[in-house]
């Protein structure tokens, strides 16, 4: 919204500053952070009143969560999402679509995501939303706006980029919709299926999509791309706010969320956050590169397949407990200890995806 006052520089001219991508970014990721700060508390009283008994600690899960985050009321993922579309809002062109895809997976898998909160928290129940209902919801956003990215991006975004690879490899044409759907709902349930211990999710999140605001803003840049041997996609440059005022809101939610956590992102948040990477990942044409820099996630949601999986063929078990934070749990590992070391980990797989860069 701010933007529009650029168009006044010839009035007055260092409101040329709200041109630049940059000083936007910046200031999106003050303004989130300070939102959350300023209404959280009000969101967490509102929330734990409203809640009672607060989420519903699994039965089955380890032994410890029973006593240390129960009574912890959930839907956390508002104050995120509240504080990344205002901040969005206030500093993003809003003239640009692709921001508009963006917020638009990310609200609608939120939504997703509280109806599922809302279900377990009213009847006291892990179980939620079914799980077949949620995926088809999820897959409808994702298709819709993958195929709104096609029709803005033109045939380049339905064009393969490999990391270490010049130029694009392959089309999928129309097929398109449906890979970028999957590359989408796959990033926000292996995000939601992380969201386990208090930070674990948050932080590596934060750090996958810092990432991509650095790959948005040299992608959606025709000197940076051409320099680094990257696909130009133009207008994705504007996706740095998104990303910025995500970090920003994600900072403001782990000041509460820091062990022993006020409040749980839920799956409100968790679905978000993963539909707003991924949907970014595919905009900027690096769905690859997101298996680099979220491999934490795949390697999360790859426990829970590889576990099932195996128990129904043999009736055994690979891990002590999936996902995979579970099983270093059950071997007697501390919670923040798990956690800090996910975090390293997380900055570690991000720092190589961004290592891919360069290397064409």
């Amino acid at each position: 919204m701010l933007t529009l006052l650029a168009d006044l520089s010839y009035l007055y001219s260092p409101l040329n500053i709200f041109r630049y991508i940059t000083f936007r970014a910046a200031m999106a990721a003050a303004t989130a952070l300070f939102f959350v700060f300023f209404f959280g508390p009000n969101i967490i009283s509102a929330l734990r009143i409203k809640q009672g008994k607060g989420q519903p600690i699994r039965e089955d899960g380890p032994q410890s969560h029973l006593l240390t985050k129960k009574g912890t009321p959930t839907m956390g993922g508002l104050m995120i999402l509240s504080g990344l579309i205002a901040a969005t809002l206030l500093w993003a062109n809003l003239r640009n679509y692709y921001v508009w895809i963006v917020l638009f997976v990310t609200a609608s898998f939120g939504a997703i995501g509280f109806y599922d909160d809302y279900l377990k928290v009213t009847k006291q129940s892990h179980a939620g939303f079914s799980g077949r209902a949620r995926l088809a919801l999820e897959f409808v956003v994702a298709g819709l706006a993958c195929y709104f990215l096609m029709k803005i991006g033109g045939d380049n975004m339905s064009k393969l980029a490999i990391p270490m690879v010049k130029g694009y490899v392959g089309s999928l044409g129309t097929f398109f919709v449906v890979f970028g759907a999957f590359v989408i709902v796959g990033t926000g349930n292996c995000v939601n299926l992380t969201d386990g211990l208090d930070g674990l999710a948050i932080v590596p999140s934060m750090i996958a999509v810092g990432a991509f605001a650095i790959f948005a803003y040299l992608v959606g840049n025709s000197i940076f791309s051409n320099y680094l041997g990257v696909n130009y996609v133009a207008g994705v440059g504007e996706l740095t706010i998104v990303c910025s005022a995500f970090i920003g809101a994600g900072l403001g939610f782990l000041w509460f969320n820091a062990p022993p956590a006020q409040i749980f992102m839920g799956d409100t948040g968790s679905l978000a956050l993963g539909g707003l990477l991924g949907t970014v990942a595919v905009a900027v044409k690096q769905e690859f590169v997101l298996a680099i820099v979220g491999g934490l996630f795949v390697v999360e949601g790859a426990s829970v397949i590889i576990q099932v999986a195996y128990f129904k063929a043999t009736g055994k078990r690979i891990f002590l407990m999936a996902p995979i934070h579970h099983h270093f749990e059950q071997k007697g590992w501390k919670e923040p200890q798990i956690v800090i070391r996910f975090w390293i980990i997380a900055f570690v797989l991000a720092l190589t995806g961004l290592a891919t860069l360069k290397l064409r």
